[in-house]
């Protein structure tokens, strides 16, 4: 096996082949059965071979043949290395017995979900990425790398975010009583600053320290420069990394179009809700995660998940069109049932619930209190914002679950619009 020059033919003087031990160890690495050491060599190999604008080429046809090539690629989702195959009509292929005959051994990097498995908070320190030792260089399922569906995958990044908004209290609206008269915007990144001292990223190192709320901070480097600082004393075992909040109308593929800023390009195509047969319009909260990356020869926006929200002033995550019109009319609904001597408040669960039945998310819950009888009454309302089959069978298995915690009404788009929501709600509470 040789490194060569990229786009040559491989048949040059000018190869250079790789010594044994360092090919058997590739090899390994290459079929998924390799040690760490072997991992970290492929991963080395790889990345210098990059760097140094090189291809490899197979040796499986003998010397003097034209031989098949690989390819060293950047996953910049698992921010590690992997091979790929050079294949075509008028490229040499492998032998059958070549272990380079197929694609690298995979490893999926989201995990994949359906309906009935739940969405739990994120477990450890507020990271993602891994120390470069411990990425795995191997190349995902090509289906696997663009789940954005809710039950396709549950990206970390994802659940992070809803972490923090949970912590921060933003995916909860208090009853008017207790609700300040004035929301703003600068309200409700504050509130995620504050949540944000309250969780590490590594130990020793609040989130708080590599949290940026606004655009300027990348295009200015003041981003880049405090996670450098940062890394200097950053613990073994964690890789330094930051992350960037920010309000936003739109995104498109790996750009994002932030309020009052330049636009934001990420290494990797966005990942959100908001896809083809569910789209959501805007606004929306995203978070970035910012790391190592060799193309820039320092640090850049890696990832990003965009997280509908109902509006700049409340940043309470939504999951379509439909729940937005829906979270509307429950919060339009608190003044009617407030003169009735009942106070609402309305929370949109971001994790699982666990039941007797099996774990739940519902949409939306809702906490009524009598001001006269100090009564304390829970509601789940469902937006049944979809008709399809699958859809359907998924809230068939999850409602029964729902009951176990409070009563469910389920709302249609045709209650909506005909403005039923209230007295739906007064007549679940009032009887």
């Amino acid at each position: 096996m040789w490194l060569i020059d990229r786009h040559s033919d491989g048949l040059s003087k000018a190869r250079i082949p790789l010594p044994g031990p360092l090919r058997k160890a590739l090899v390994r690495w290459y079929a998924g059965e390799g040690s760490r050491p072997d991992e970290e060599a492929g991963i080395m190999l790889v990345q210098q071979a990059r760097i140094g604008e090189k291809w490899l080429a197979c040796d499986c046809l003998g010397s003097d043949r034209e031989p098949p090539m690989l390819t060293p690629a950047f996953l910049s989702e698992a921010e590690t290395y992997y091979l790929r195959r050079l294949t075509g009509s008028k490229r040499a292929e492998h032998l059958p017995t070549c272990p380079f005959f197929r694609d690298q051994a995979t490893n999926r990097i989201s995990e994949v979900r359906n309906p009935e498995t739940p969405v739990d908070p994120p477990v450890g320190y507020f990271e993602v990425l891994r120390p470069a030792p411990e990425k795995l260089a191997q190349r995902p399922d090509e289906e696997s790398s663009d789940d954005r569906t809710r039950n396709a995958s549950m990206p970390r990044l994802a659940r992070l975010l809803w972490r923090l908004l949970n912590v921060s209290g933003l995916n909860f609206s208090a009853p008017i009583s207790e609700e300040s008269t004035e929301r703003s915007i600068t309200h409700e990144f504050e509130a995620l600053t504050a949540a944000a001292g309250k969780v590490e990223i590594a130990p020793g190192i609040e989130l708080g320290r590599a949290l940026w709320t606004h655009a300027k901070a990348l295009h200015s480097k003041r981003a880049y420069a405090g996670i450098r600082e940062l890394a200097r004393t950053w613990p073994r075992g964690h890789a330094p990394q930051g992350f960037l909040t920010v309000f936003a109308k739109g995104f498109r593929g790996s750009t994002i179009f932030p309020a009052g800023s330049d636009p934001i390009s990420v290494a990797n195509r966005i990942q959100s809700p908001s896809v083809r047969g569910n789209h959501i319009k805007g606004p929306f909260l995203i978070i970035v995660v910012i790391g190592e990356y060799p193309e820039a020869h320092g640090y850049a926006p890696l990832r990003a998940y965009a997280q509908p929200v109902f509006s700049g002033n409340r940043f309470i995550p939504v999951d379509s069109e439909f729940e937005r019109s829906m979270l509307r009319a429950l919060l339009g609904a608190r003044y009617a049932l407030d003169r009735e001597g009942i106070d609402i408040a309305i929370e949109k669960p971001v994790f699982d619930r666990l039941t007797p039945l099996g774990s739940c998310r519902p949409d939306f819950m809702l906490e009524a209190r009598s001001r006269r009888t100090g009564e304390i009454r829970t509601l789940i309302v469902e937006a049944m914002g979809f008709s399809n089959e699958e859809y359907l069978a998924s809230k068939a298995a999850t409602h029964p679950r729902m009951a176990q915690i409070a009563p469910v009404v389920c709302i249609t788009p045709e209650d909506l619009e005909a403005g039923h929501v209230g007295s739906i709600l007064a007549y679940a509470l009032l009887g």
